[in-house]
């Protein structure tokens, strides 16, 4: 594909108006506004769109809404508007977009050939956290953009984990940490990991990092060997709960690069658990990007590097990430033998004490991926899965309530797309006034992104009268 000419600029797509009006597919209000911001005529957005002047025309007035896929690919595609901002994948051209030249300072993004020493892992730490301490809105803007490296790239660089770590032989200043310091930093990953799960949106990322800035300065240092570990742990945490925050806000790029970090802090640490814990956020992403084989290269990596020492929740959710990619790669028979597999290891999962950052792997979490990786099927061959993935997603919810808060909304957007997929009406109204409810308690782009896709479902001439409350609930939600 060729490039798109960009002819939205920096200063446009970083509209608060606009983005909102992306993220709820309101071509309406997103053409105006492109029209007014980015000077426009009606003719050049149909031309560059490959849509007719009319049609240009009748979306405007809100005579006509876009609903397909097709067409929402060729907007993005002939404006120049990352895929994130629309609720699509990123765009081909995305990739391409990311090496035209040599970057600015602040794109420059770190070295995938970093060697696995802790000086290095220190190094990274730094030039991350110091360039997104400072990022302004227009790098914002590029981080949104900047696309997540794939395939040998991404996997050859990682094989590092599975090797000894190396000590860190550099002459430093002595540090001063001591125990007390380090259970106090301990305490504040937790609680950032812990509000992070429940809320998501990356609200207090720039309290992470601030305190990941912190850590590195002390690792910049020479402490004692167990308190050295322990910081690396800290580390590992931090950078870990910041890409899941940058992810979660659609920085898929920025994402990976804490995800980078967060793996290497464990390998100098020791943790090997929570190392494979990272691989399986970085392999979710994946799947994200479809990306199924790249994820289930990065699941078959964390396991190696854990046959040993995993218990029962962290084997249970590997199994779990591998059966999501079985099942993004339309392999179904070798989807339900891996769920089974973490159904029969979560069983023991009582009888062994495990690290608290696994903790929220429990039976709802396994019914609740269930009946998404359910609904995935559902929508090619809705008869045979939804009503399974219906079942799977009402079982996590009779489990667990709002104080899941992300989870707890995306289970009830999983179960009012269920609804839509068998012609229920009713449920479906009713579920998705549920899922508009919970999402309204969540600061999660991820939350809001997948409530997105239910508004094509309620739009149309013949639409009942209880869903077009429903999409007037979404679109009010998405407008906030």
């Amino acid at each position: 594909m060729v490039t798109p000419t960009r002819p939205l600029g920096p200063d446009v797509l970083e509209r608060e108006d606009l983005r909102r009006a992306l993220e709820e597919h309101d071509f309406a209000a997103a053409f105006s506004l492109i029209k007014k911001w980015a000077g426009l005529s009606q003719n050049k957005i149909a031309s560059a769109c490959d849509l007719t002047p009319g049609k240009v025309s009748n979306i405007i007035s809100g005579r006509h809404n876009v609903t397909s896929i097709s067409v929402i690919r060729r907007i993005a595609d002939g404006l120049g508007i990352p895929g994130t901002l629309l609720g699509l994948s990123p765009r081909p051209w995305e990739q391409e977009a990311q090496h035209p030249g040599s970057p600015t300072v602040e794109e420059r993004q770190p070295s995938e050939e970093v060697p696995w020493r802790p000086d290095a892992t220190v190094g990274l730490a730094d030039h991350l956290t110091r360039s997104d301490l400072v990022m302004n809105r227009r790098a914002a803007t590029r981080a949104l953009s900047a696309v997540a490296v794939t395939g040998t790239a991404l996997l050859d660089a990682l094989e590092g984990w599975l090797q000894p770590a190396s000590a860190d032989s550099r002459p430093r200043r002595r540090g001063r940490l001591g125990e007390r310091d380090l259970d106090a930093l301990e305490a504040t990953a937790r609680a950032f990991r812990s509000w992070d799960h429940q809320y998501g949106g990356g609200l207090r990322r720039k309290a992470i990092l601030g305190q990941l800035s912190e850590v590195t300065a002390a690792l910049e240092e020479h402490q004692k060997g167990y308190i050295e570990r322990r910081l690396y742990g800290v580390m590992a945490q931090l950078a870990g709960s910041a890409a899941t925050m940058a992810w979660d806000s659609g920085q898929q790029r920025r994402a990976q690069d804490y995800y980078r970090v967060a793996l290497r802090s464990a390998h100098a640490a020791g943790d090997a658990r929570f190392g494979a814990n990272v691989l399986a956020g970085m392999a979710r992403q994946m799947l994200y990007v479809n990306r199924p084989q790249d994820a289930l290269e990065l699941v078959r990596l964390a396991q190696d590097g854990v046959r040993t020492t995993a218990g029962p929740r962290l084997r249970a959710m590997l199994h779990t990430r591998e059966a999501w990619a079985y099942a993004a790669m339309g392999r179904h028979a070798a989807f339900h033998r891996a769920t089974r597999q973490a159904e029969e290891t979560l069983t023991s999962a009582s009888t062994e004490e495990e690290p608290y950052w696994i903790g929220y792997f429990d039976s709802a979490e396994l019914a609740g991926v269930t009946g998404g990786r359910l609904l995935d099927l559902a929508r090619t061959d809705p008869q045979q899965h939804a009503p399974t993935a219906a079942s799977a997603i009402r079982a996590a919810l009779d489990q667990r309530g709002p104080e899941a808060s992300r989870s707890h909304a995306l289970d009830w957007i999983g179960l009012a797309e269920c609804s839509f997929l068998v012609g229920d009406v009713a449920g479906a109204a009713e579920t998705t006034r549920h899922a508009v409810g919970a999402a309204a308690l969540t600061q999660s782009g991820r939350v809001r992104q997948q409530l997105a896709q239910l508004y094509p479902y309620t739009v149309g001439r013949d639409v009942p009268g209880p869903l077009r409350e429903a999409r007037d609930d979404i679109r009010d939600l998405l407008a906030t």
